[in-house]
């Protein structure tokens, strides 16, 4: 029996059950096999079957050590790198090559401006033996020998500060304000200097003023008996004794013996120099010898300012020129800006005792209520503390006096509007600060700091304004006032003048300041032989750049003559008011104040609450 198949090759295939057939009929049937194969064309499907799969084509790939990848994603990849870098390098050379257009940087406002000329003030004023670059032309060493002239009093070097006014004199008093008032806008406002280039000469000023102020007690001591409260002498009788007021010299010619005024009770005083150098320990926090010098002095000053009382100015010349109407003002500002130096919460506690702000009259009125100067500082203090409130929130046992201070610091800000009449205006709508009375840009110009300081309070404690009686104000309101106060200073007044020297094209040219009349040459005056100096027409030959003078009457006049020191005479505590206002004023007004440097010495109010307990475990 047979079977068929399908032959693989077009034919028949029949296969015997038995195969029978030997090895050399297997051989030739294979070769007759072979040979009908060979006489026939093969598909692709027969080769296949007859050779097996073909061999593929081996990919290329590239070890890079970590990774191995095809040869062509490699290379298209280093090719695509390559391009890029070229591309870049292609674009950088057009850019750098192509002309650019410079854009420069918006002039600085007038704020600026002024600012930058009324620290040049303080360069003019300074004594002993002046830096290399002080830039002041016609000024140079002078008054060597103070302390050393004078044998009755143990303070032997006395050499430096500044002088007051257009005299000789160095009284502590209003110089100890100023330190007080530039120290202060430098912790609030040390970005907007330091935009204007002005922080490293603003910090110059302050200092060449605390060497000096350490050197009038023994800053080394705990406890101390005296001070040396005035250098120099202001008799106004006319006596024919050389003294710092009779005699019309430039501060480099004075040969003529010194005084140096003691004092053994001098509580305002003593309060108002420890306000100082504790303002001045914050503005030189980093160097911390230095800071911590300052600390110790304004610590031995404000005891010795408690335990000794009385008023520096009884039964002296200063009662003519500074004359201090009480201490108890001196004692909340000094122990203020001694708890922000320190954080020693005794201080806080001084300057929050009811009892204290009542003899300060911080809870009635009157003709000069709110307004700030050397001689009263209540005003400054409530600012000082209400910043306090807005910021920490200390609470019990402080938080009834703060409100008060607060309040009363709102009520203050409202006197300041035009729509109330606490204070009349001229004409030309200046201020009145001191009702009428001369030399009033001094008060205006602390006025104007505080009402911008205050405002600034508020926006940084995110408070868009503040009330008088039922009706809210905006910030704005208080910012626009100082504005116009300050404009009519630099110059938008009715007369168009600016009353800070060098500041636009028309101001005082006769200020009444002794080294700006006086030329700069080899004579030397005698007390009298400057006297025709003084009673020239003529402009002074040195400009005094930056000073402010005292400033017009109340119907906005103004005499420009060197004898009448009402008008022409400018002073540390009216330069340093202006100072701190336009700084305030100047610049990018989205550069608010430093919150937190005024702090950084004040330790948490609050206990540190414990920690979680432990997690529970079975």
């Amino acid at each position: 029996m047979s079977m068929y198949g399908r032959d693989p090759w077009g034919g028949p295939l029949e296969i015997h059950a038995a195969d029978s057939a030997t090895d050399d009929d297997r051989s030739r049937n294979l070769q007759d096999f072979d040979r009908a194969a060979i006489s026939r064309s093969l598909d692709e499907t027969q080769q296949s079957w007859l050779l097996g799969p073909t061999e593929q084509k081996k990919k290329k790939y590239v070890d890079l050590g970590c990774i191995i990848v095809s040869r062509k994603i490699f290379k298209w990849t280093v090719g695509c790198i390559i391009a890029a870098a070229v591309l870049a390098g292609f674009i950088t050379m057009i850019v750098k090559l192509a002309p650019r257009h410079k854009h420069h940087n918006p002039p600085p406002d007038n704020y600026t401006l002024a600012l930058r000329k009324a620290l040049m003030f303080f360069n003019a004023q300074k004594s002993g033996k002046l830096p290399k670059h002080n830039n002041v032309s016609w000024r140079g060493n002078s008054c060597l020998q103070d302390g050393k002239s004078d044998d009755s009093t143990m303070f032997k070097n006395l050499v430096g500060g500044y002088y007051d006014a257009g005299d000789a004199i160095k009284f502590n008093f209003p110089q100890s304000f100023a330190l007080t008032m530039l120290s202060w806008s430098v912790i609030e406002y040390s970005a907007k200097y330091e935009a204007a280039g002005e922080l490293t000469h603003v910090k110059d000023i302050i200092k060449w003023g605390t060497d000096y102020l350490l050197k009038t007690f023994n800053s080394s001591a705990d406890t101390i008996d005296r001070i040396a409260a005035q250098v120099g002498k202001g008799d106004t009788s006319g006596g024919p004794e050389p003294n710092d007021h009779y005699c019309w010299v430039r501060p480099e010619d004075i040969d003529y013996t010194r005084p140096v005024t003691e004092c053994h009770s001098c509580s305002d005083l003593a309060a108002e120099m420890a306000a100082a150098l504790a303002s001045a320990s914050i503005v030189f926090k980093d160097n911390k010898a230095y800071s911590q010098k300052l600390v110790h002095g304004a610590r031995t000053l404000f005891k010795f300012s408690r335990d000794q009382r009385g008023r520096y100015s009884v039964g002296n010349d200063a009662a003519t020129f500074y004359n201090s109407t009480g201490y108890w003002d001196e004692f909340i500002w000094g122990a203020s800006w001694l708890y922000y130096a320190t954080g020693n919460s005794s201080y806080l506690q001084l300057a929050t005792t009811p009892g204290l702000a009542k003899h300060a009259g911080a809870f009635w009125g009157g003709p000069d209520y709110g307004v700030l100067s050397w001689d009263n500082k209540l005003t400054g203090a409530q600012v000082l503390l209400s910043r306090m409130r807005l910021f920490l929130s200390p609470g019990y046992p402080y938080e009834e006096i703060l409100r008060t201070f607060h309040n009363q610091t709102s009520i203050i800000m409202c006197s300041f509007l035009p729509i109330f009449t606490s204070f009349n205006r001229t004409k030309g709508g200046l201020i009145q600060l001191n009702h009428g009375r001369p030399q009033p840009l001094q008060y205006v110009v602390n006025a104007a700091f505080l009402a911008t300081l205050f405002s600034d309070y508020l926006a940084a404690a995110d408070t868009p304004g503040w009330y008088c009686g039922p009706n809210f104000y905006s910030t704005d309101v208080l910012r626009k006032f100082a504005e116009t106060q300050i404009d009519y200073i630099l110059g938008k007044n009715p007369r168009k003048m600016s009353y800070v020297v060098g500041f636009g094209n028309h101001y005082p040219k006769r200020v009444h300041h002794r080294g700006a009349s006086i030329p700069k040459n080899k004579v030397k005056y005698n007390c009298k032989g400057g006297w025709k100096l003084r009673d020239s027409p003529k402009a002074n030959p040195n400009t005094i750049v930056g000073a402010m003078v005292a400033g017009p009457d109340k119907h906005d006049g103004f005499h420009d003559v060197r004898s009448n020191y009402n008008y022409t005479e400018p002073t540390l505590a009216g330069n340093a008011g202006l100072v701190a206002a336009l700084v305030a004023l100047s610049g990018d007004r989205d550069i608010g104040i430093d919150k937190n440097t005024l702090f950084s010495a004040v330790p948490p109010m609050f206990p540190t609450p414990p920690p979680p307990p432990a997690p529970w475990k079975p």
